[in-house]
């Protein structure tokens, strides 16, 4: 995944400000689509407080149910993004199939605000993206907190973050580890040992 851009300038915009959970569920209101918040904010909204700085929000979408989120979001700009470089979406286009990182530019505010990940699944069945023998029940995977906002469970966002090595992760797996109970630490565990 590419992380939200630093000092590289795309577009003119150099810079996130991303919405907060709480702003996103409002942009979405009304939208008849599963979605969640993935990423560290997903393990936030679990633990239902913000453990550490965000530097971008981050939800998942089935790719099937692209262009309705796309209507939702009509005034905004979406960016395809994939192997280090942003491009625009034009009108009435679909993300190509090896693309599935959609960012949203605010161009009023002139900011990124949301990072969409186009997965595999529908609303009744979740499925790892990167490897789709991992699957399941959406349910077993995906919860609503109690402000309403459907987040990936730990034990996916952790799979998730396994691939990098980064000192975030290595941040969210030691706060988030020791919580989990037994059934979410053997979803875990079971991918990374096959």
């Amino acid at each position: 995944m590419i992380g939200p851009p630093d000092a590289t300038n795309w577009e003119g915009i150099a810079h996130w400000k991303p919405w907060r959970p709480e702003e996103v569920s409002t942009v979405l209101q009304g939208i008849d689509i599963p979605w969640c918040i993935v990423g560290g904010w997903a393990l936030d909204v679990w633990r239902e407080k913000e453990t550490r700085p965000h530097e971008d929000l981050e939800i998942a979408i089935p790719r099937s149910r692209f262009s309705e989120i796309r209507q939702q979001l009509a005034g905004f700009k979406l960016f395809v993004v994939g192997d280090g470089e942003v491009h625009p979406l034009e009108a009435g286009t679909i993300p190509p199939l090896d693309r599935h990182q959609i960012w949203v530019l605010d161009e009023a505010a002139n900011t990124w605000r949301l990072d969409i990940f186009l997965e595999p699944g529908d609303a009744r069945t979740w499925i790892f993206r990167r490897d789709e023998r991992v699957h399941g029940p959406r349910s077993h995977f995906v919860a609503v907190s109690g402000q309403g906002l459907p987040y990936l469970k730990p034990e996916a966002v952790l799979l998730y973050k396994a691939k990098a090595n980064r000192t975030k992760d290595e941040f969210d797996l030691a706060c988030a580890l020791p919580p989990m109970d037994r059934t979410a630490r053997s979803r875990l565990r079971a991918p990374l040992h096959s």
